[in-house]
């Protein structure tokens, strides 16, 4: 037995709950369905509950067009978006669609249907549904795996290792020596939020990231959303980041200098800055890290916490020995080292009868795959806020089931006739987590909408007003 929908929606996180709400406002009679595999809504912001977890972009931005954000934190913590995603998801009638527990594995599509066969486990037993229309918000990485470097000498260590994206609710860094290895946003917020009460807090990276300041009370927002200004607090904060990525792109040595010099600015006299904050590859070669109110450069300054830039050689019984020779004591070691990336959520594909080979496929205006019928998939900005492209992926996908109401379509799938056409990775991104894994993604085209878009603005055009009808997306009766 399996149940039908019309649109069938795959994770309950900030895109899920972004189609859903889209789905049901345009179409009310319409049924509509959300699978989560987790037992709560909220994605990345209910799975990690390290110390300090916060938004790594401005949530005039991370909010959604159509709720914005009021709270007065700029860069909000983990609670709060939480919080935020689960009232959300309340107002727009999406929280009783979803479906908990839910864990997709398996998703095959019949042209002789013209509908998907969806599996999934639901509490060890499985569930089969269908659906004409399948949308894939399960992000682009592994939820119940984080990314950890094979470390020599790791079983000898006699302290207590953890990973964030599986921190213990009983674990206790009060009075003890804790070492936090990497450098990228986790860290970044990990040594701010532990150094209070821990002894003290070292982050070990074996080399530095750019790190930015920002006012965590923007006043101005403060001022104009009491006047209803909310989409002129947006459009300044996607103009501003939007401008300094493209300064970075144009003038990288300009944007170098002014990010260690406020770094400079806010560390005592003589800190050795290039050493610990000035990377080797440019700014957005890899995304940039914020500190609101500059509380990493605090936690610096106060003596409780430091930075070490080294080779890890091995763990030891009571530490970590260095490439320099040195030995860092410690008594818990977070390996804040990234994450196990997983396309489509790990979800494997079919087409009539055919495995569909990701790696094989072009991607059609960022969000659909070449030959792969009725369904989208939403993977957010590496150099800008997640949901601004997961509210734009939402309006593509109502255009679309509008139009083929309107023309009386049952199918549709982007196509190309160019099978030379060059093609380039989906992430073009040089962080670590991305360069692992990125052969295993769909990949960019070359011209026209398979060629990847970079940023906002462009978006806005390609999937909110480009005609849906473009010649590339081939619709059937």
């Amino acid at each position: 037995m399996s149940e039908h929908v019309d649109v069938l929606i795959v994770g309950a996180g900030i895109s899920g709950i972004s189609a859903a709400h889209h789905v049901l406002r345009a179409f009310p009679n319409r049924s509509c369905a959300v699978l989560e595999a987790r037992d709560s809504l909220g994605g990345t912001w209910d799975l990690f509950r390290y110390p300090g977890v916060r938004s790594d972009s401005d949530m005039h931005t991370l909010g959604y067009r159509f709720r914005p954000w009021s709270l007065p934190e700029s860069i909000a913590p983990g609670g709060a978006i939480r919080d935020y995603l689960g009232d959300t998801a309340a107002r727009s009638g999406v929280t009783d669609r979803i479906r908990l527990r839910h864990k997709v594995s398996r998703a095959e599509w019949s042209s002789g249907d013209n509908r998907w066969v969806v599996h999934a486990e639901h509490d060890g037993e499985p569930v089969v549904l269908t659906c004409d229309f399948l949308h894939l918000c399960a992000g682009y990485y592994r939820y119940d795996r984080g990314y950890r470097p094979d470390f020599p000498g790791l079983e000898d260590f006699g302290g207590k290792v953890v990973h964030p994206q599986q921190w213990p609710d009983d674990l206790d860094c009060a009075g003890k020596r804790v070492v936090v290895i990497g450098s990228g946003a986790t860290a970044i917020t990990l040594l701010p939020a532990l150094a209070p009460s821990a002894g003290h807090v070292t982050m070990l990276q074996r080399s530095p990231s750019y790190v930015a300041s920002l006012p965590n009370d923007d006043r101005l927002a403060r001022a104009l959303r009491r006047v209803g200004g909310h989409g002129l607090v947006r459009w300044r904060n996607i103009a501003l980041s939007s401008g300094l990525y493209h300064l970075s792109r144009r003038a990288p040595g300009l944007v170098k200098r002014l990010l260690l010099k406020d770094v400079a600015r806010r560390l005592p006299a003589n800190y050795p800055v290039r050493e610990h904050f000035a990377p080797r590859y440019d700014p957005w070669d890899q995304r940039l890290c914020i500190a609101p109110d500059g509380d990493l450069f605090t936690a610096i300054s106060s003596g409780r916490a430091s930075v070490v830039t080294d080779r890890i050689t091995r763990f030891t019984r009571t530490g970590i020995e260095l490439g320099s020779g040195r030995e860092l004591p410690a008594d818990v070691v977070v390996t804040a080292t990234g994450l196990n990336l997983l396309p489509l959520g790990g979800i494997d594909l079919v087409v009539d009868g055919e495995p569909v080979s990701l790696p094989d496929k072009l991607v059609y205006r960022g969000t659909m795959l070449s030959d792969v019928p009725n369904l989208v998939f939403t993977v957010g900005y590496t150099n800008a806020s997640w949901t601004l492209k997961a509210d734009l992926v939402s309006e593509f996908l109502v255009r679309v089931l509008r139009h083929m109401a309107e023309h009386g379509y049952r199918r549709c799938a982007p196509h190309t006739d160019n099978a030379g056409m060059p093609t380039r990775p989906l992430l073009d991104f040089s962080a670590g987590y991305v360069l692992r894994s990125v052969h295993e993604f769909p990949r960019a085209g070359a011209e026209g909408p398979w060629k990847p878009v970079k940023g906002y603005l462009p978006d806005i055009v390609s999937l909110r007003h480009r005609p849906v009808a473009d010649g590339a997306l081939v619709f059937t009766a």
